[in-house]
């Protein structure tokens, strides 16, 4: 796994934490002065069902306490990448922090076919240097917590995605979509089809992946067939699209810096907000239920309720 001690990755994120908590807490003033942003939601009636949000656990460290993206295990544990402490934090349902795995800068957490948690790590825009190739996977039994790099030498990998047969799926922000074996080599070929600058989440939906594009004038949420890659196309347009999930609905859920939660159908598409909070960067659904569990930058975690 990657050396969390060397280079001091605390110093090294430092100017990036104070910049983006600056253009966090401008995005949180301007979000307050023109939408709603309490535990209240937000919902456009005509579209959208009813949303409520909680507070699973709150932060210790505002925007120190960045919860950059979150998944479960096969226990139904929850876990939250802390981006600027260089770990990832284990909740119970409690919301009690119950273990702690050192990543550096880590992004994604998403379950393996094998049980065990995939974590990418370099999730810093330092590493999108020309040059540089300091991100990658790592991979842990829950039970055991003990951390082996899966696979190294990528750029900035953000979000990521496991496919039916075992392939997974990382969003590297400098390079575009990656496609890596089971076996932890990369499909060269595949991955050759997806080359974009600016990706960012990532999820499956059918026969297709869905990223978003953050580093667009306009963001873009962009539906990449996973049989033929080449043939990638615009969904929609989504400002400050972060990252999303897929559930078996058939709806997307995509979370916004500019501190909405949308509802996207992919098949129309439409679209409707259902949160105005702050920023946000992350969501899943919670296991076993209809509702979704969203991380923010203010280190907030939140639990969203839907009903129609």
């Amino acid at each position: 796994m990657p050396d969390t001690r060397q280079h001091n990755p605390h110093a090294r994120n430092h100017s990036r934490y104070r910049a983006l908590a600056s253009s966090c807490a401008a995005v949180v003033a301007l979000t307050a002065a023109g939408a709603a942003t309490s535990a209240n939601a937000h919902a456009d009636p005509a579209s959208c069902p009813t949303a409520t949000s909680t507070t699973f656990t709150a932060p210790t460290v505002p925007f120190l306490d960045w919860a950059e993206n979150l998944g479960y295990d096969a226990q139904g544990n929850l876990w939250v990448s802390r981006l600027y402490r260089n770990e990832v934090q284990r909740y119970d349902t409690t919301g009690r922090i119950t273990a702690t795995v050192p990543v550096t800068s880590p992004g994604a957490i998403r379950l393996g076919p094998d049980h065990l948690l995939y974590v990418v790590y370099g999730d810093n825009s330092l590493n999108m240097v020309p040059g540089a190739r300091n991100g990658g996977v790592i991979r842990f039994d829950p039970a055991a917590l003990t951390p082996e790099t899966f696979i190294g030498g990528l750029t900035m990998p953000n979000g990521a995605a496991f496919d039916t047969a075992g392939n997974l799926y990382i969003a590297d922000t400098a390079s575009g979509v990656i496609r890596v074996r089971p076996d932890a080599t990369i499909d060269t070929d595949w991955t050759a089809q997806a080359t974009l600058f600016g990706v960012n989440g990532l999820a499956i939906q059918g026969d297709s992946l869905y990223t978003t594009v953050y580093l667009t004038p306009r963001g873009r949420i962009l539906q990449i067939p996973i049989t033929t890659p080449a043939q990638s196309h615009t969904t929609l347009e989504l400002p400050l699209a972060d990252d999303l999930t897929s559930v078996p609905d058939g709806f997307l859920y995509i979370t916004t810096t500019s501190g909405t939660l949308v509802r996207v159908d992919p098949t129309q598409p439409t679209t409707c907000t259902l949160l105005s909070t702050g920023p946000s960067a992350a969501v899943v659904p919670i296991p076993g239920t209809a509702d979704l569990m969203v991380t923010t930058g203010s280190g907030e975690i939140l639990r969203v309720h839907l009903r129609d």
